[in-house]
């Protein structure tokens, strides 16, 4: 006995078999054949339905029996993905030119799946028969099914071109498609022109193909992106819903949606665009309705008074499926295989399948027309002797024998013969031959065109040209979906998400940052903030939800936030760090916070740094940026690792000469017009601000309009603190070394840690390297003169030597900081 075992390893087992189910599912079950654009389930089941005469002109049949048959016969696979694939064929909105025609509920845009097969009823639609036409003619190639019982074709005459008009999806193994549904009449018209010149360019076909045409409408966004896909197969495009918005009583507004982008489900985008209301994500919608009926398609937004209905709207379609990317991918199966085509090369592949059609109808026309031509002949030619003939009949012994007899005496054919002896008594009468001349006329002159389309290329191509001008008229209608030229960028109104409230908003040193409703900073004591004791809030405001803040540290950073972005706690709790959400160093600190309600004014801060480095940068300059929440923008380039943002300033555009006083830590003063620092961009790390000695650096800067009225406070590290004039130091140039402001002491020299620029109830907060918070209130102490070293205010042995300042006016609900 033969050994029939084979030893194979598992992976060539494993690649051999799933290369064969691939092979089945790409050809057999996923992608659409590029001549008729069917998939052979669908083919199947249009070949089944009009075997049994189950067409447009005969009545509903239960959709169960259909699906018997095409299981039974030609689909050896599960009735529910028979059914299923059915059902889409009947639903117009889906198709463009529906397939099937269904009695029964055959699903809804809203997902609703369809009724159950045994409760429907289908037939084929009238432009299925185009599909099928002549397919009795052997204008196809023809198979056994699965069990050769019956032959099925491989594709459909197809009469015009299904697969741009209808659209494909699937996915099989390794490939996937989606073809949109295209415009019928605008799909023929592209046709004509190919038939008519050959050579014709994508930019020609596109005159009449201007994009898809989905069967829900809606409005296309990127004649770019189409192009590229009738150019490579593959594009994307933008779909949006069609709408419009109305007035409603009370100074209130509604959005009324009328069409919905391809393919998304209605009741899925109620409910989303209702999640959004519920957890407030966008402010101003008051309710969601769907008020869609048999008269067509309607989803009402109602929103509130006064909401900004164009910035709602603009919201949704970046959030929801109100607006949605569509991917061509027109991958077709093209001489059994896989292809990724453009326009050009499938209007080709159906064009010459179209041509191969018309030229086997001919030929099958041609070969009957000549059968009975020849009849016809043999029956004149009978009637002409027909006493010999009945002589000869009536002498003969039988059928047989009287064809054997007419062959052998007249010279007839067998086939004449037998259509001779199988006439019946009533023929033989003057008039037929008349009516039998009449026949031969009329088939020699349809011999005649079948052998014009056969043999000449313009009779054939003027064939097909009528027939889909033909369907065209019949059949086409209007261009349901809107082509507009350029995606529209969707920039949605901050105004539209938040409501504008007014809430507490904090900011510390330290870097913790907090935003509190009005009720909980009321709550609490003035002096309860939140922090811990060695913090300080650098700044506490009453702002609008609305607000943009600048936030500036000491290594040169920027970070922005709304003030709806700032995490929302209680007045008492610290609040969100900034490390959080975006990086920063150990020792990175904030200096200084500015607000702002619109980004778009003018004005430039004034940035300054401990190595002796100034620099304006303009607002507009320093605009936050898309990674604005993870990573900070850079404000000024610090060019030493130690180095570090002394103070930033704002300056509003249009302001009064303004003039820069700067103190470092040995005790310079240095004043001069700040016109002469000039602007730089934000990476720049700007100009000199002062001639420092090796050992010394600077210890704040200050912007002032008026040195004559400005005084400034002077912190030192030995607790010793002075009020001093501006004017001290006389206005000279910039890049200077500036005269002193401290007396210098042979022993423990007094060196500046903090120098603030004064303003009417401010208070000076203090803290010592023992961590321990001094108050200090600079309009208690008299005006001294540059020469002078101040009083002694802070006990350095009792309570450690100063370290850092922050200042901050007695009002908590204002700052200094503040621009509008």
């Amino acid at each position: 006995m033969a050994n029939n075992v084979q030893e194979l390893t598992l992976e060539d087992i494993m690649g051999d078999r799933y290369g064969r189910y691939s092979k089945s599912i790409i050809q057999e079950r996923a992608l659409p054949d590029v001549r008729d654009g069917l998939k052979p389930v669908q083919r199947r089941i249009l070949f089944a339905m009009n075997k049994d005469g189950n067409t447009y002109d005969h009545g509903f049949r239960k959709s169960a029996k259909s699906v018997g048959n095409v299981m039974g016969n030609f689909h050896p696979h599960g009735d529910s993905s028979i059914y299923e694939a059915m059902v889409r064929l009947s639903q117009d909105w889906k198709l463009r030119v529906p397939l099937v025609e269904m009695h029964g509920n055959n699903g809804s845009m809203d997902g609703d799946p369809p009724a159950a097969m045994r409760y429907t009823e289908a037939r084929l639609s009238k432009i299925s028969g185009e599909l099928l036409k002549d397919i009795d003619k052997d204008t196809v190639d023809m198979v056994l099914n699965f069990d050769d019982t019956e032959q099925e074709p491989t594709v459909l005459p197809a009469a015009f071109p299904n697969l741009l008009v209808n659209g494909s999806t699937g996915i099989s193994a390794g490939y996937a498609t989606e073809i949109p549904p295209h415009n019928l009449r605008e799909v023929i018209d592209a046709l004509l022109i190919l038939m008519q010149n050959p050579d014709a360019t994508l930019d020609d076909l596109m005159t009449k193909v201007k994009g898809p045409d989905f069967p829900t409408g809606g409005i296309v966004q990127g004649l770019a992106g189409i192009r590229q896909a009738y150019e490579t197969g593959r594009g994307k495009i933008v779909v949006r819903s069609k709408t419009h918005i109305e007035e409603m009583r009370g100074h209130r507004q509604q959005i009324v949606v009328t069409e919905l982008p391809y393919e998304v489900n209605k009741a899925e985008l109620v409910k989303r665009i209702d999640e959004l209301r519920v957890n407030k994500k966008v402010d101003g919608i008051a309710e969601v309705r769907d008020e869609s009926d048999r008269f067509g398609l309607s989803v009402v937004i109602e929103l509130k008074k006064d909401a900004n209905a164009e910035g709602i709207q603009t919201y949704l379609f970046k959030n929801t499926d109100l607006q949605v990317s569509y991917n061509f991918n027109m991958v077709v199966i093209a001489d059994l295989q896989p292809r990724q085509l453009g326009l050009k090369p499938l209007l080709a592949a159906y064009l010459e399948h179209r041509r191969d059609v018309v030229v086997r109808r001919a030929q099958y026309d041609l070969a009957k027309a000549q059968a009975r031509a020849h009849i016809v002949e043999g029956l004149i030619k009978a009637l002409s002797i027909l006493d010999q003939v009945i002589k000869t009949i009536r002498g003969s012994k039988d059928k047989a024998d009287a064809k054997n007899n007419l062959v052998k005496e007249y010279d007839f054919t067998v086939a004449q013969a037998e259509a001779i002896v199988s006439l019946q008594l009533y023929r033989l009468t003057n008039t037929d031959v008349t009516a039998l001349e009449a026949e031969a006329a009329e088939l020699a002159k349809t011999i005649a065109r079948q052998q014009d389309i056969i043999n000449k290329p313009a009779v054939r191509d003027k064939v097909i040209t009528d027939e889909l001008q033909a369907i065209g008229k019949t059949y086409g209608s209007d261009r349901l979906t809107e082509i507009e030229a350029q995606v529209e960028t969707l920039e949605v109104d901050t105004t539209v998400l938040v409501a504008d409230e007014q809430v507490m908003v904090q900011v510390s040193r330290d870097g913790y940052v907090k935003r509190s409703s009005l009720r909980s900073f009321q709550a609490v004591s003035p002096e309860v903030n939140g922090l811990k004791d060695e913090d300080a809030p650098v700044y506490a405001a009453q702002l609008s939800t609305l607000t943009h803040l600048y936030i500036f540290t000491t290594k040169g950073n920027m970070i922005y936030r709304q003030v709806h972005e700032l995490a929302d706690t209680k007045w008492k709790d610290s609040g969100e760090h900034l490390s959080q959400t975006v990086g920063l160093a150990a020792d990175e600190q904030v200096l200084a916070v500015y607000a702002f309600d619109k980004l778009d004014g003018d004005g430039a801060f004034t940035i300054g740094t401990s190595d002796g480095y100034i620099k304006q940068t303009l607002l507009a300059e320093l605009q936050p940026t898309r990674t604005y929440k993870s990573k900070p923008i850079v404000a000024i380039k610090l060019k030493e690792a130690a180095a570090t943002v002394t103070d930033v300033y704002f300056n509003a555009a249009g302001a009064q000469e303004l003039y820069v006083f700067v103190a470092t830590k040995i005790g310079y003063g240095l004043t001069f017009a700040l016109d002469e620092v000039p602007v730089s961009g934000a990476r720049a790390a700007g100009v000199k601000l002062i001639n420092l000695k090796p050992d010394d650096a600077v210890a704040n800067f200050a912007v002032l309009d008026n040195p004559d009225g400005a005084t400034v406070g002077i912190l030192t590290q030995r607790g010793a603190f002075k009020r001093m004039r501006v004017s001290e130091v006389p206005v000279t140039s910039r890049a200077k070394r500036g005269l002193q402001i401290l007396r210098e002491l042979k022993k423990e020299p007094h060196r500046i840690v903090a120098m603030v620029l004064l303003a009417s109830g401010m208070t000076l907060d203090v803290t010592t390297d023992q961590g321990t918070q001094t108050n200090i209130k600079p309009m208690d102490h008299p005006l001294s003169d540059r020469y002078s070293n101040g009083s002694f205010i802070i006990d350095t042995d009792m309570v450690g030597t100063p370290v850092a300042v922050v200042p901050h006016l007695d009002a908590t609900t204002g700052d200094d900081d503040t621009a509008e």
